[in-house]
């Protein structure tokens, strides 16, 4: 009896269930909004500096080496992440110009939820293409360096060819895999946390 007299205080000592308003649920979403934007910010600040370390490491390195297809092989690369800074440049515009204190929550996220998935599609797009194209330009180089007829007589060996292509699945593979967990960690779980947000607008 003692343990049911317990339960009765404790039901009654509370406070009964208070339901938010809908300003005070908006004011939540925004501030959600807000911190998701921060994160995403972030992720592209770290990006872009990882990047401009590498172009500074690359760049340093790539001008040390005399003229062959290692020094030409760098500096593709190094066009390849000029270009690229210039992309995270935008989505950080993109993102500082994101207004959560907007009046109209829902058609100001809809909008950011478009830009960013349209980045991301060019992301993706752009790593399928240039992951072949830095490769084909790395066996280039490589044949260029030693000689075509040198190079190509490499390819008469059964073994040669085999462990080329094992080598080549190996690679394709473990680095489509890696980015591609890359850029969910990065910006897909926050693009999907952004449509749960936008979901719960639209109720």
């Amino acid at each position: 009896m003692e343990e049911l007299d317990d339960l009765k205080s404790i039901w009654k000592q509370q406070k009964p269930f208070e339901a938010k308003n809908e300003e005070e649920i908006a004011l939540m979403l925004k501030g959600r909004s807000k911190d998701l934007i921060t994160k995403l910010k972030r992720n592209v600040w770290f990006e872009l500096i990882l990047t401009m370390v590498c172009i500074a490491g690359l760049g340093f390195y790539g001008f040390t080496l005399r003229p062959g297809a290692l020094m030409w092989t760098i500096l593709a690369l190094l066009v390849f992440l000029v270009s690229y800074s210039f992309y995270y440049v935008k989505k950080i515009i993109l993102l500082n110009e994101y207004d959560s204190s907007a009046t109209d929550l829902k058609s100001n996220l809809q909008q950011l939820i478009e830009r960013l998935e349209i980045y991301l599609k060019f992301y993706k797009r752009s790593y399928a293409i240039l992951y072949p194209v830095f490769f084909a330009l790395g066996i280039l180089f490589g044949a260029l360096e030693t000689g075509f007829d040198q190079y190509i007589q490499k390819f008469k060996s059964p073994t040669y060819v085999m462990a080329f292509l094992l080598l080549t699945i190996v690679f394709m593979v473990g680095i489509y895999t890696i980015t591609n967990w890359y850029l969910k960690k990065l910006y897909g779980n926050y693009i999907d946390k952004l449509k749960s947000l936008l979901k719960e607008l639209q109720n």
